[in-house]
């Protein structure tokens, strides 16, 4: 017999003894086939991820109880380009628009890949729950949406001060058992609602005033202690007998003070303070938030009122539409930033995010009726007509007082849009309805785009990896496909590509 066969014998047998002796061999925590060698492996899994915990919180806690440095704040980092004086929109007549255009290729100062985000934060070690620790449901709201937490009965934090050792006091409270579930139960809502890491935060950040109160040090300390036990770099800092939390961004913010520490930059959710004494310790692997928001942010559906949006010349192209009403405070919240270095990035952070399921379902199918039958050109002629025409469009300093872009929900909530927010919407829309792989074109003072549109297709157009792109400008009202809005600078365009 040769060595295999005799090797499938002799497993046979020990596998038949090991049924014979319990009818579920590969069961956990009974005796058997691995049963008890496996209910010790898991319990002493546990124990191991328990005592590292422990260890480097012990670890954090006693670096805290050592004296807090001074640092003086840096002064917010303006919006690029923020003096650059907008271009505003210019009319094209209809019969101009439908006149034969010849190629002209568009050459390119610089075509920049946006930065992936690094992989989501995540605890130093596992955190396991305490199911001997008596704990009640707490229910809080954010963005008028209930969301529910387990909470410990007893244990509640009350600071005597700010000091190292108040603080270190209070943190060492926090890291007992009875708060393991509430930092289970906090990861588990980031993971089935797909937080963001912003939108985590802004979470965090109520469920810890819904405790403590609003503007309170121990609402702080708890909303800091979560965020840096699910994996994110947060630093603490005090003035004037007030605990701040300073969080670490893969981004540089605009408009927001900082504190350089490490090399790293650290923003204050406080954003009015001024210089802090800060508590320098760190958890290993900590990592930096993420701006990016690859899903749409999670919140209870509330339909905000209804708009009637219609394209000027293509009567079929006239959809009614609502989106997410509880979502505009989060975007309201949200810092403008830019990552990787290159500013042009901010505007990929917006158009890369998708419009609300909701409002999809409401818009897509109605925009489809229009886009059915024609050709890929025509699709595109339409959608474009439809955002160029369909929207009132004025300054962002008019409405808001200084530059602020628009996700696309935003676009199709408020009454106003400017050239940045229009391209971002129609790239969406092109994206999802046509698949068509699209850019974001910046000039000096002006955002437009281009669309790899299949077939031929005659006008301005750019070469981007091979893939010939379309000069699409929702801005330039009445224009179609293949016209550059007159007086861009083409020697200056930077192009971004999107997902």
């Amino acid at each position: 017999m040769n060595p295999r066969g005799l090797f499938f014998i002799l497993f046979s047998l020990l596998f038949s003894h090991a049924v014979a002796q319990n009818n579920n061999p590969f069961g956990q925590g009974r005796a058997g086939f691995g049963g008890n060698n496996k209910s010790a492996f898991n319990q002493n899994r546990v124990n191991n991820f328990n005592e590292y915990r422990q260890k480097i919180n012990a670890e954090y806690i006693s670096k805290t109880r050592e004296k807090w440095n001074a640092f003086r704040v840096s002064q917010p980092l303006p919006v690029p380009d923020k003096d650059v004086k907008p271009a505003p929109p210019i009319i094209m007549k209809d019969d101009e628009a439908r006149k034969k255009k010849e190629d002209r290729l568009i050459k390119i100062q610089t075509v920049i890949k946006p930065v992936k985000p690094a992989p989501r934060p995540q605890p130093v070690a596992p955190v396991e729950e305490a199911p001997e620790e008596s704990s009640k449901q707490l229910s809080f709201l954010y963005l008028a949406t209930s969301w529910k937490a387990r909470t410990p009965d007893a244990a509640i934090v009350h600071l005597a001060g700010v000091s190292e050792n108040a603080v270190a006091d209070g943190w060492e409270k926090l890291c007992q058992p009875a708060y393991n579930n509430l930092v289970v139960d906090c990861l588990s809502l980031r993971t089935q609602y797909k937080l963001c890491d912003w939108e985590y935060l802004m979470m965090l950040q109520a469920l810890s005033q819904k405790i403590y109160g609003n503007d309170t040090n121990e609402a702080t300390l708890l909303m800091a202690f979560l965020y840096s036990q699910s994996g994110y770099k947060i630093r603490l800092g005090e003035a004037n007998n007030k605990l701040q939390m300073l969080y670490a961004s893969q981004h540089i913010i605009y408009n927001k003070r900082y504190f350089t520490l490490d090399g790293d930059k650290f923003y204050p959710l406080n954003d009015k303070i001024s210089d802090l004494r800060i508590n320098e310790a760190k958890y290993p692997k900590e990592q930096s938030l993420s701006l990016w928001v690859p899903v749409s942010p999670y919140a209870t559906f509330q339909a905000s009122p209804l708009r009637e949006l219609k394209a000027k010349r293509y009567p079929d192209m006239s959809v009614k539409v609502s989106v997410n009403k509880n979502q505009m405070p989060f975007y309201e919240s949200y810092p403008t930033s830019e990552v990787g270095g290159n500013f042009m990035t901010r505007w990929a952070m917006y158009a890369n995010t998708p419009i609300c399921e909701e409002a999809k379902k409401e818009l897509y199918p109605q925009l489809k009726k229009g886009l059915t039958g024609i050709s890929e050109l025509m699709c595109v002629e339409k959608l474009l007509n439809w955002v160029q025409t369909a929207f009132v469009y004025k300054y962002d300093e008019e409405v808001w007082g200084q530059d602020r872009a628009f996700f696309p929900d935003e676009t199709l909530y408020y009454p106003y849009c400017d050239c940045e927010d229009r391209s971002i919407l129609f790239t969406r829309l092109v994206r999802d309805l046509l698949g068509f792989k699209c850019v974001l074109v910046y000039y000096p003072g002006h955002l437009a785009s281009a669309v790899a549109i299949p077939g031929e297709a005659k006008g301005d157009y750019l070469m981007v990896n091979g893939k010939r792109f379309m000069i699409c400008d929702p801005t330039y009202i009445g224009a179609s496909v293949g016209n550059t809005m007159p007086d861009m600078d083409n020697a200056q365009a930077k192009v971004i590509l999107l997902d």
